[in-house]
């Protein structure tokens, strides 16, 4: 008998170590729960603060490219008008030196080919 009161007693205390050891895994694992879910929320609150900012960024990338686009648009316009007062100049000049095909601006009229 006295070999038994031993060995049930190492039992005893190992289910004892063994119940302590799962409360307190069990006790850590609900904290790591609660931890993860905290830092869980942290993340989508910073996540939608970077959204967020990303739109902000990306809303005033687009005022950048389309102030730029409306320059561009406005240096095309006046070159074009540029070029288009030299050409009317250039048709006006060559309708009063007579040179056939020209057209004379101010009335719209082509210079006529001379007759063979």
């Amino acid at each position: 008998m006295t070999i038994r009161i031993p060995s049930l007693l190492a039992v005893s205390a190992i289910a004892a170590l063994s119940l302590g050891a799962v409360a307190c895994t069990q006790a850590e694992q609900e904290k790591t729960e609660a931890n993860a879910e905290a830092a869980g929320d942290h993340a989508e609150v910073a996540a939608s603060e970077a959204a967020d900012k990303a739109g902000d960024v990306a809303a005033q990338a687009g005022e950048v490219l389309e102030a730029g686009a409306m320059k561009a648009a406005q240096a095309v316009e006046t070159g074009a008008g540029n070029v288009a007062d030299r050409l009317e100049t250039n048709q006006a000049q060559a309708a009063a030196e007579g040179r056939p095909g020209a057209v004379d601006p101010a009335t719209d009229q082509r210079v006529p080919a001379p007759a063979h």
